[in-house]
């Protein structure tokens, strides 16, 4: 059975109530015949503006971050009940910008994802390697551990959407190659295929996040290991639109 494909859009720490609103009035026409998953993960703020923006339409909202306890003493955190009082369906864990500013680590993603899971909604869990890292051949090394511990004790992998932004990628307007991504999404369904089995490796959804856009999708989504894309910048304008139809 083919995976379906799956275009979530990550507006980090961008629009207002009124703007975002305003993007998805635009976005809710030019999606609707879209044959893949579509996801918006908004900022926290926006979510109660956003959950009513969407509805009726094939846009699913998403947020990008929640934490691993159902309430307490953590300032500034968000706990799944929040999130799921609004219909937010899917949840960003361990973006590369939370893990270099924010202190994010492979165990405080793996106690997210689980809770994430717990809570009946998808986290989208983030991996990849810096420049750094991929020019001293660390990348599988990188990747192994961030699977391995981020995904400790997870009982059903099918359940989350994996995606792959190499960090040198981000932000910068760089992009792998179709071929250099294919390549490493490939080996990232190989290492799960020996941590949770070939099988449900193969119903994994795995997700390009390195500054796909309206230009190089097509090229991206021929490739035969890559899902999706997790967006930045292009989610931010009606160009996400494109991305969305890539196989018009």
């Amino acid at each position: 059975m083919a995976r379906k494909p799956f275009i979530a859009g990550n507006w980090k720490m961008n629009m207002t109530a009124e703007s975002g609103k305003q993007l998805i009035t635009e976005l809710k026409p030019l999606v609707k015949g879209a044959k893949c998953e579509v996801a918006l993960c908004v900022p926290a703020i926006l979510i109660p503006a956003m959950s009513k923006a969407v509805k009726g339409s094939k846009i699913k909202l998403g947020a990008q971050n929640m934490h691993w306890a159902e309430s307490g003493a953590f300032t500034g955190e968000i706990s799944a009940e929040m999130l799921k009082e609004y219909g937010v369906k899917y949840v960003i864990i361990g973006h590369s910008e939370r893990r270099q500013y924010f202190g994010e680590t492979d165990e405080t993603v793996n106690k997210r994802t689980l809770a994430v899971l717990k809570n009946d909604l998808t986290p989208i869990v983030c991996v990849g390697e810096t420049l750094e890292e991929r020019e001293n051949d660390k990348t599988k090394s990188v990747l192994d551990k961030q699977l391995e511990e981020g995904l400790k004790d997870v009982e059903d992998v099918t359940k989350l959407v994996i995606a792959y932004e190499p960090v040198w990628a981000i932000g910068t307007g760089k992009t792998a190659t179709d071929e250099q991504a294919q390549e490493t999404i490939k080996y990232i369904r190989k290492k799960l295929g020996k941590l949770f089995g070939s099988k449900n490796a193969n119903k994994v959804k795995i997700q390009y996040g390195g500054s796909m856009n309206a230009k190089n999708c097509k090229g991206l989504m021929a490739q035969p290991d890559i899902d999706g894309g997790l967006i930045g910048g292009a989610s931010l304008k009606t160009d996400f639109a494109t991305i969305v139809n890539f196989e018009k």
